[in-house]
């Protein structure tokens, strides 16, 4: 009976994780409660985006919306849906899922929850390369997304150059990165200062975060980017959950700390500049989205998948909120998703308080 109970209380302790063994007689482990929650999260952003789509000056029911995708729906429905509101939306769902992502990796490798791309300036680093594309040179579209990817890839770069010593660690990525998003984002004050009416304007309305006018040409890019690193994430997520035991154990256990962290930092840089290169520097999804996520699993670890799933469902939902609630005044996505960011930064920061944690 007694054994019983301790087997009852190690059961209790593990949560909802179950092994499943497969055919081969290979083992997977299952967290089921993680499993319930990303498929949760896929219907309400997929829900979000049947409404979204069905949102305008010409508004579309829900299940018109569905009939329409699925190649039924008159010609003025399919051009609408189709060539219109779909591409917005996918934009969104990428933009999201690729934020969620790359900031859960950044919070694992920095091992703390203010460890995102908002905090450590990636985001800052793509507008000042976007912003240097058109205030300097008057670039096309497609050469601001060129330099937002190169501009978020040089601040990556150099925040791992700064705080390498012996390796990188937490809380001196987290410094660096601060250090490095206030000088840039003294250089896009300059950089605006210098340009003339009309680049300005174009530039404030690309720096607010939006996804207006998004069309297929901002869609394929994101769904080669996310088509090649997001499997490529998922394939190391274990290597990364044993680096959150230490650096000396990962060794131990033979992970290729630095390699894997590499690998997955360089991944997070893309995915975020990608992002950014595509909806301008929508403002505190990579922060919200994994805290979220796993105060909803319940579960250790960087919570992946939950991430990705979690930041589509919230940008989408942050623009169709944005269209529901301002109508024809509507906000960029950018200020809605800054304004309960910013809510949800100072709880975190009063709950990190009185937890002794800063």
């Amino acid at each position: 009976m007694k054994s019983a109970e301790k087997s009852a209380g190690k059961g209790a302790a593990r949560g909802t994780a179950r092994a499943l063994r497969t055919p081969s007689g290979l083992s997977v482990r299952v967290d089921v409660r993680a499993v319930t929650v990303v498929v949760l999260l896929l219907v309400a952003a997929l829900a979000a985006s049947v409404l979204l789509i069905g949102t305008g000056d010409f508004p579309i029911a829900a299940g018109d919306v569905l009939k329409t995708l699925l190649g039924g729906g008159d010609a003025g429905q399919q051009f609408i849906v189709n060539e219109l509101r779909l591409p917005r939306v996918l934009v969104g769902l990428l933009v999201g899922a690729s934020l969620g992502l790359g900031g859960a990796l950044f919070q694992a490798i920095s091992r703390n929850p203010l460890g995102s791309p908002d905090i450590l300036g990636l985001g800052q680093g793509a507008t000042a390369g976007a912003l240097v594309v058109i205030v300097l040179f008057s670039g096309s579209a497609s050469e601001v997304t060129m330099g937002a990817l190169v501009g978020g890839l040089v601040t990556g770069l150099s925040i791992y150059v700064l705080a390498w010593k012996r390796g990188v660690h937490g809380y001196r990525l987290v410094l660096v990165g601060i250090g490095i998003s206030a000088i840039v984002t003294a250089v896009n004050g300059y950089l605006m200062t210098k340009a003339d009416l009309v680049d300005a304007s174009r530039a404030l309305v690309w720096m607010t975060g939006s996804l207006s006018g998004r069309d297929w040409a901002q869609v394929w890019p994101l769904v080669a980017l996310c088509a090649v690193l997001v499997p490529l994430v998922l394939a190391n997520a274990r290597g990364l959950r044993m680096m959150e035991m230490g650096d000396d154990i990962s060794h131990a256990l033979g992970v290729r700390v630095e390699r894997v962290r590499m690998l997955l930092m360089v991944s997070a840089v893309l995915l975020t500049a990608a992002a950014t290169a595509a909806a301008g520097p929508v403002s505190f999804v990579a922060l919200t989205a994994p805290q979220l996520a796993r105060r909803l699993t319940r579960s250790p670890g960087p919570n992946l998948l939950p991430s990705l799933c979690m930041g589509a469902a919230l940008l989408v939902t942050a623009d169709w909120v944005s269209q529901r609630l301002f109508g024809a005044d509507q906000l960029p996505v950018g200020v809605v998703t800054g304004v309960v960011g910013g809510v949800y930064l100072l709880w975190l920061l009063v709950t990190e308080r009185r937890a002794g944690r800063i």
